[in-house]
Formats: structure tokens, C-alpha cells, sequence
């Protein structure tokens, strides 16, 4: 079962760990398309598909507003989203490096435009 195992082989995947990605879908969505934290919050981003925040285990579904935006971006402008996000965890005392946070937002704009050709979603794991 995919929600305690995690993706695994069965699904292309991106691994990262060390930042909330529930809180950095939503900022980076905020960075990307515009809207507020709390908007994207209470129109119910990330939507949850599996599993509970307590249960240690969850699975929630990428906005599709996220999602292409993140294919749709140049390089530069995601180069320019990542800086913004490490200045954004910065001010909440959390350190990423730049470099780790632009492979980050460009991995994960890769991932998604794999999946959209496939015509498929994107999910986030987390454990």
C-alpha cells in the first residue's frame, strides 16, 4: 500500500525531506500564481487524498493551478521562486540553502511537466 510505503519504483518520484511540504506547496503556489497563504489555505490546499496528519502518514493531491504553473515557468523565474522561499522559511528562522532549494523547485517542475505529457497528477508523500 502506497500511503505507508511511500511511491517506492512504482511511480516516478522526487525524494526531499527537512521542510514542511504542505506549507511549501501552498507558498510556492502564493510565489508562483499569486493569492495569499491563508486563501489557498481555507479553499482547502494541499487537498488531502490519504491518510491523516496524525496518523504519521498523508497523501495530498498538487493544485492544478500549482501544477502548471511550475510547467509553465521559465528557469530564471524558478530560480527567482526559490530565492523567494528560502527568504520566506528564512523569516520563520528555518535555513535552506539556495542551491538546494532551486534544485528543489526545479526538480519539481520537471516532475510535473513529465506528468502533465502523461496526463497525470502529482501527489506528495509524506511520512
Amino acid at each position: 500500500m502506497a500511503l505507508q510505503s511511500g511511491p517506492g519504483g512504482a511511480f516516478e518520484s522526487l525524494s526531499f525531506g527537512n521542510f514542511d511540504p504542505e506549507e511549501a506547496v501552498v507558498e510556492w503556489e502564493c510565489l508562483l500564481a499569486g493569492g495569499s497563504f491563508e486563501e489557498l489555505v481555507e479553499a482547502g490546499e494541499p487537498r488531502i487524498v490519504a491518510g491523516q496528519d496524525n496518523d504519521g502518514y498523508v497523501v495530498f493531491a498538487m493544485s492544478p493551478r500549482l501544477s502548471t504553473a511550475l510547467a509553465d515557468a521559465t528557469p530564471s523565474r524558478l530560480s527567482d521562486v526559490a530565492a523567494a522561499w528560502t527568504q520566506l522559511r528564512a523569516e520563520d528562522g528555518e535555513v535552506i540553502d539556495t542551491e538546494i532549494a532551486d534544485a528543489i523547485v526545479g526538480d519539481l517542475a520537471a516532475l510535473v511537466s513529465s506528468a502533465r505529457r502523461q496526463n497525470q497528477s502529482v501527489y506528495c508523500w509524506v511520512a
